[in-house]
């Protein structure tokens, strides 16, 4: 038997499932990554998967699966990135249990991820946020579910695989109201609930009627709504709410659209960066420096310090 296979093994096994707790969502990431490599060096070594070695997945090898990923079958630099992330963390791992393959790991380390150019931040304004939050036929149990899980998104940014997790236990609406969240990486935080954010779980569980470990949001079966249900949803209503907000027409709407549009409103609202990475379970406060780029305001405020005194202020 080859290191490989017994490597891969005790990678997802005891590393991933036992001592990070990873999510299901990053295990099957990895899984597919690892899917797609096995079989692109198998086509390209003649050898069974279970036959290869770490030594037949070197440098050479990984850089023209990557290549592969985006020439031939279409994928985006960002998933070209996130595969490539899954095959490091692999070899870190790999490198404390077969130090004999250092070489091979070091140089597999040293491929680095590809630059690429970012989308614009897509985000609703607070005209758009009405006309969405009018849409769900607050007369149905649907409408009503719908419209408590669009508020509560916009309201908190918890991210839609956050919101599918939330069970009926972890809303708090006594002294200091909150909801509990489990969030990346399996980290748990508590996300406050404002006085106007308050209302909307409160009905709605007076509503519910659910035990503590069913879920918030469920199906008329009673079951976890889905990742794609939400977004089903979520775009399902904001289609109709550009019939009568058409700036809504030109985006496309998503649950990722509103976990933005907490962040720009906080950022609206004077809260500091680092305040708001803590709120949206962000590791780093780089990645929430996006919401400075993307608020006009703080661009003025920018101009307006820097320009001449007596200079007559442009805004395009």
């Amino acid at each position: 038997m080859t290191a490989l296979a017994p490597a891969l093994q005790a990678f997802f096994t005891d590393r991933l499932i036992t001592q990070r707790s990873s999510s299901p969502e990053t295990i099957a990431a990895y899984r597919d990554a690892f899917r797609l490599l096995l079989r692109f060096a198998s086509e390209r070594t003649g050898k069974q998967p279970f036959e290869l070695d770490l030594g037949d997945l070197d440098a050479p090898l990984i850089g023209a699966f990557l290549k592969h990923l985006e020439q031939d079958r279409g994928n985006s630099p960002r998933t070209r990135n996130a595969r490539l992330g899954a095959i490091h963390s692999f070899y870190r791992f790999a490198a404390l249990e077969h130090p004999e393959h250092g070489h091979t790991i070091a140089r597999v380390m040293a491929i680095p991820t590809k630059r690429y150019e970012r989308d614009t931040l897509s985000y609703l304004n607070r005209d758009e946020i009405k006309a969405l939050l009018a849409v769900p036929d607050t007369g149905t149990w649907l409408g009503r579910r719908d419209h408590a899980l669009l508020a509560l998104i916009i309201q908190t940014g918890v991210r839609v695989s956050e919101l599918t997790g939330l069970r009926v236990g972890d809303v708090h609406l006594g002294s200091g109201p909150h909801i509990r969240v489990l969030g990346k990486g399996r980290k748990k935080r508590a996300t406050t609930l404002t006085a106007e954010t308050v209302n909307v779980p409160r009905a709605w569980l007076k509503e519910r009627q659910g035990q503590p470990d069913e879920p918030l949001f469920p199906t008329r079966q009673g079951r976890p709504l889905s990742r794609y249900t939400v977004g089903v949803i979520v775009a399902k209503h904001a289609t109709a709410a550009a019939a009568n907000c058409p700036s809504l027409q030109a985006k496309r709407v998503t649950p990722h659209t509103l976990h933005h549009t907490n962040a720009m409103l906080l950022r609206a609202k004077g809260v500091d960066i680092a305040t708001i990475a803590l709120w949206l379970g962000h590791e780093r406060t780089k990645t929430t420096h996006i919401y400075e780029h993307a608020d006009p305001a703080l661009k003025e405020q920018a101009i307006a310090r820097t320009a001449p005194l007596g200079a007559k202020l442009v805004c395009v």
